[in-house]
């Protein structure tokens, strides 16, 4: 049985090692989404970290290294009480399964006031060992809160997608277009929300913009003939593994059921195609998202299951 070495993450360092990391299993699995690929690391970062205070690299990561130091596998949330197991094809194995679960269940619940604490520890809905080491720690899956990881290979022909008269897709403009940009972001995802508690800060949208694969260029908004951002979405583009994700895909409650999602997504593609991708990913939590995602993207997805464990208060 190999030993490993378990630690916290303490250095700037650890952050690109694991994007290293991160970048080989993603090869290794055939380019699916088994583990977090590079740029969902990233966004954790530059979004969940820095914007929506979703945790700390250095209070909630891990790593397990090989006695050569190198990196076997990482446990992180992406939000409070939320666990990812990333673990290198090579090492998979149940008793590191068995430890990185002790590890979350010691150091990564959510507390809650009232009804005690909380976990939820993402499994691919064809993992039988991890779902078996999950059920006897007394996890239970949550099927009606899984996510598709769509995927569709850009060697497949890419539809035209007209779009309503009156209407352009184009890069995001500079920063007199972010106040546009990010209100249509607070719609998108806040629709039942009043308009009064919008802050109408946008500087979390720049550090988006910090994160490493950010590129202007696939930054699209779709713009309503009022000149206002209708829709969005950011891509983000790997090249080492000419893999493109979209994330987020957003359109304003009051422009939807215009197709601008689906022409966002295909045009989206024809440029990652001409910069010289060749699969493109996008994940869907919602019956809504993944319709679009399955019309557009294709049949293709991996399935992902929360398992749940509470603990009283």
């Amino acid at each position: 049985m190999a030993q490993f070495t378990t630690r916290i993450f303490y250095s700037e360092d650890d952050f690109w090692r694991i994007r290293d990391f991160l970048r080989d299993v993603f090869l290794l699995n055939d380019r699916r989404m088994l583990c977090w690929p590079v740029f969902r690391w990233d966004y954790w970062r530059c979004h969940g970290i820095l914007n929506l205070r979703d945790g700390s690299l250095e209070r909630d990561v891990y790593l397990w290294e090989t006695e050569k130091g190198q990196i076997a596998a990482v446990l992180n949330p992406e939000e409070p009480g939320q666990v990812y197991l990333q673990i290198h094809p090579s090492y998979k194995s149940s008793d590191l399964e068995e430890q990185m679960i002790d590890y979350a269940e010691e150091n990564l619940r959510e507390p809650r006031q009232r009804s005690g604490d909380v976990m939820w520890i993402w499994c691919d809905a064809g993992d039988a060992q991890r779902q078996a080491i999950l059920a006897r720690h007394g996890f239970t899956p949550i099927h009606n809160a899984t996510e598709h990881a769509w995927r569709r290979s850009l060697e497949m022909p890419i539809p035209q997608k007209s779009i309503r008269q009156g209407y352009t897709i184009r890069p995001l403009g500079d920063v007199s277009e972010l106040p546009s940009r990010c209100w249509a972001s607070w719609k998108a995802f806040h629709p039942k929300e009043p308009d009064e508690k919008y802050d109408q800060d946008c500087s979390w949208y720049q550090n988006i913009q910090a994160a490493p694969l950010y590129r202007h260029d696939l930054d699209l908004v779709a713009i309503a003939p009022t000149g206002e951002v209708a829709a969005f979405t950011t891509i983000w583009y790997e090249d080492s593994t000419r893999t493109g994700y979209f994330e987020p895909v957003g359109t304003v409650p009051e422009y939807q059921r215009q197709g601008l999602g689906s022409a966002l997504l295909y045009g989206g593609m024809r440029r990652l195609k001409g910069i010289g991708a060749t699969l493109v990913l996008v994940v869907g939590g919602t019956i809504h998202a993944n319709g679009l995602y399955q019309s557009v993207i294709g049949p293709d997805f991996d399935l992902s299951v929360p398992w749940e464990k509470r603990w009283s208060g």
